[in-house]
């Protein structure tokens, strides 16, 4: 409460606050002498008729207790309060006309607004009510003066207000060096407090710093001191003069240190604002040293060199209208403003953009033809497209007048193509797009796009981030400095989402030719023209593709090679390039068919050729080290030294099909896989048991359902396979597809497993060399299946010699080389009935 609120004086305040007990009632005395007048006033106003303490009197052993909420009142000190509540304030009207004394205990509970005696502590302060102001509000506003501590000895009664039974309890007066340098430490300590304290008054250190008496120095600087009720408390409970002037150090000394830290951080963030307000004033005196030279400053070159930047940067209408507008405002910001950086990062991002920076495309169809020829063997389903490509883009220009208002301008012709190569890993999609890019003399780009799960990462971030950049498009091509080369995808099918949004949405703009025209990156917030790009995305399967996405894009399928495929592609590419990686030269080591065909068959199980050159690369690597261990030279590598060099063979898939086919029950089927074909093999056992039909394997509900239609089938016909009718009963059946841990689903292995359930009901072995896919239905009907050339090139590799497939994939055997065709006898079947009087 401020002084002028209780009329009086702040020295007046701090002289009580520093009187004794003895002294403060002479100063009573002495005050009723001289102002009789003004405590008759009080008198009037308050209602009291007593007479203040004399120095003679006693402190009563009864006394009225204030409970005191969130603060302590030590002794030997003056303390403001204000009462409000009925019971505080009806203790107050009749102390106040009596003896004046009342105890000061402080509550445990500082939320409680009627605390009870059991909420109090034990330990309190005996004071006398020096002046008393009545507020219009209702309330009282106190002047007490602490005299002597007293512990409660027991509480009298709870109304009207708390009476105890008190115990005046006086502190041990201890003398000596220990108290007197505790003393002066602790006076040097609040000496440096109300340093980093402006707000503490000179005259009451001043005073606070002439005490001698240890422990009124103590409860002074303590009721100046900010502490927690605990801790306050604590330091009145203490009896020891010691005690207290220790506590007393502790806290102070927290309390200076956390001072001396925040005055530390207040002359840092000062010394960082005199900082910038110097770099500020240096800056503006070079630039007027600078006009008086006539130099130009750094900002006026930066802006020049936009200005020319712009001027190049060949920009569309719309980005021009942003561009300029941008540098409006660059130049009327000062170097040092947050927003300079922001607007000249946007603008160098605008003008870097290759708005009119093209490659010129190689149309020579022979020479496109011959590149990729040269870089990958095979693949003519590709070539043939990327040579269409090439035949129209050459009429249209040859014809541009016709379709576009000027001939001359290349950049209206449109790509109109979005190719997505979609096959097993291995086979050469992403090398593809460089050798196409190659072919059309245009510049590449490849990004990944597997695991992205953020939009921005395609179109970009607001501007209002920090640290806000475009997407990956616009990276890219600012990266690569054209805006019309071949920009590859890849991993397309392993896009995520999350809470930050879908990145395959983002990308239906961008491969869509109708839409990419005018693409706006968030970052960018213009158009930007990206239909001059050939996009090119790659995949492993096509399922997890949006379907809206999808049908933006050309698919094409590449699927695995055969063995003469990639004996050829390693010869031709592989084997040259380990070479070199391994230090050799192509005249220090020959590799012969025969060796690397074995490597093939023995080694690797794959749709691609990655796992056929590191086996390459192996031998290479073991050839060398032999060099250098014992001087051996091997320069041909045969048959012999594949397995000499690399180990025991890995694979022998037709030596496991006729171990696994030699009894009755198993059956060899093809499936498809997002890696490539494979031989799947379907195994069945019957025990006694109460006809119960179970399927192992991870198997999918579309598989189980095809076992359940394979077995209902075979039990309807059972006389017209010969099959005794017993078979079915008392019998369980367990059907089981090895590799277990693999999720197997689909319905093209229908004509395996009613194959191998036929093989174990009639106890006759199927031939090790037959493979089968193709879908049943319960009428006996062979429906047509997906994935037939990836299947027809896993029982190739397998060494199968028959293959059953349904006629309606007949058709599709003529996307197969021919030396698959010539090496297995494909069977065209329509009814169950077929397979099984053909297998059994």
């Amino acid at each position: 409460m401020p002084a002028k609120k209780w009329n009086i004086d702040i020295q007046e305040i701090m002289q009580w606050m520093i009187m004794g007990e003895q002294e403060f009632a002479q100063m009573v005395i002495d005050f009723e002498l001289e102002e009789s007048d003004r405590l008759d006033t009080l008198s009037e106003e308050d209602g009291s008729s007593g007479n203040p303490p004399t120095k003679d009197t006693e402190i009563p052993k009864i006394l009225p207790i204030l409970p005191l909420r969130g603060l302590v009142v030590f002794p030997q000190t003056a303390v403001p309060l204000t009462i409000g509540q009925p019971r505080s304030i009806k203790l107050v009207d009749e102390v106040a006309t009596g003896h004046r004394w009342i105890g000061l205990v402080t509550s445990r509970k500082p939320d409680l607004e009627r605390p009870n005696s059991s909420d109090l502590y034990q330990y309190g302060t005996a004071a006398i009510i020096h002046r008393l102001f009545r507020a219009p509000d209702g309330t009282i506003r106190l002047l007490v003066q602490g005299v002597s501590r007293f512990k409660i000895k027991k509480f009298i009664s709870e109304e009207p207000y708390i009476t105890a039974e008190v115990l005046i309890q006086k502190e041990k007066e201890e003398t000596g060096l220990e108290v007197e340098a505790l003393t002066r430490n602790v006076r040097d300590q609040f000496i440096h407090i109300s340093e980093l304290i402006p707000s503490i008054p000179r005259e009451l250190v001043a005073t606070v710093n002439g005490l001698s008496d240890p422990l009124q120095t103590v409860y002074n600087i303590a009721n100046l001191q900010k502490m927690d009720i605990e801790t306050a408390q604590n330091l009145l409970e203490l009896d020891s003069v010691i005690d207290k002037l220790h506590l007393m150090v502790a806290l102070l000394a927290k309390e200076t240190e956390v001072l001396d830290l925040g005055k530390k951080i207040q002359n840092e963030a000062r010394e960082e604002i005199d900082k910038v307000q110097r770099d500020y004033f240096l800056r503006e005196q070079l630039k007027a040293i600078q006009k008086e030279l006539g130099e130009e400053d750094a900002q006026s070159v930066e802006i020049k060199e936009f200005i020319d930047r712009i001027k190049k940067s060949g920009m569309p209408p719309e980005p021009l209208k942003q561009a300029k507008r941008e540098l409006d405002r660059l130049r009327g910001l000062p170097t040092a403003a947050a927003e300079y950086g922001v607007i000249r990062t946007y603008l160098d991002w605008l003008v870097s953009l290759p708005w009119a920076s093209n490659s010129k495309d190689n149309l020579d169809i022979t020479n496109a033809r011959q590149v990729l020829d040269r870089d990958h063997y095979g693949l003519d389903e590709v070539k043939d497209r990327i040579i269409e490509f090439l035949a129209v883009r050459k009429l249209k220009l040859e014809r541009a007048g016709e379709f576009t208002e000027s001939a001359d301008d290349i950049r209206k012709v449109r790509e109109g193509v979005i190719l997505c190569f979609v096959g097993p890993p291995g086979v050469g999609k992403t090398s593809l797009g460089q050798s196409i890019a190659k072919a059309l003399n245009r510049k590449f780009i490849r990004t990944s796009l597997g695991g992205i799960r953020d939009e921005a990462e395609v179109r970009g971030h607001r501007r209002t981030y920090i640290g806000a950049m475009p997407g990956r498009i616009l990276q890219s091509l600012r990266r690569v400095d054209s805006n019309n080369p071949v920009f590859m995808l890849d991993e397309i099918d392993k896009l995520g989402n999350d809470y930050r949004g879908d990145p395959s949405s983002a990308l239906l703009e961008v491969l869509d030719p109708e839409q990419n025209s005018e693409f706006r990156d968030n970052y960018l917030e213009v158009a930007y023209d990206l239909s001059q790009i050939m996009f090119i995305t790659t995949a492993n399967q096509l399922d997890s593709i949006p379907t809206p996405l999808l049908d933006r894009m050309e698919v094409i399928e590449i699927s695995g090679y055969t063995e003469s495929e990639k004996v050829h592609i390693a010869q031709g590419f592989l084997v040259p390039r380990q070479l070199k990686e391994n230090g050799l030269r192509e005249k220090e080591l020959k590799f012969k068919d025969e060796a690397i065909t074995e490597v093939i068959r023995s080694f690797t199980r794959e749709s691609g050729v990655r796992n056929l050159e590191r086996n390459i690369g192996a031998i290479c690597r073991k050839v060398v080290t032999l060099r250098e261990k014992s001087k051996k030279r091997i320069r041909v590598i045969s048959k012999k030294y594949v397995t000499e060099l690399l180990g025991r063979p890995k694979f022998k898939p037709f030596e496991e099909i006729v171990k696994r086919t030699s009894v009755p029950g198993v059956a060899t089927g093809l499936a498809w896989t997002p890696v490539g074909g494979q031989i799947l093999f379907i195994e069945a056992t019957s025990m006694p048991g109460s006809n119960l039909f179970k399927i192992t394997g991870s198997v999918g509900d579309v598989m189980k359902e095809s076992a359940q239609a394979a077995l209902s089938y075979l039990k309807s016909h059972a006389n017209d396979f010969n099959i005794p009718v017993e078979r079915f009963k008392d019998v369980d059946i367990h059907m089981h597809i090895p590799a277990g841990a693999q999720p197997k689903d689909g319905p093209s292995a229908g004509i395996t497993i009613v194959s191998a359930l036929a093989s174990l009901l009639s106890d006759k072995p199927i031939h090790p060399e037959i493979g089968m896919t193709g879908e049943i239905s319960l009428r006996g009907k062979i429906l047509p299946v997906g994935g037939i050339k990836e299947k027809m090139l896993a029982a190739h590799r397998a060494g199968l010699k028959n293959v059953f497939l349904p006629n309606d994939n007949i058709g599709d055997l003529d996307d197969l080389p021919a030396e698959i065709r010539d090496a297995i006898d494909f069977i065209g079947v329509d009814t169950i009935d077929e397979v099984i009087k053909k297998v059994i």
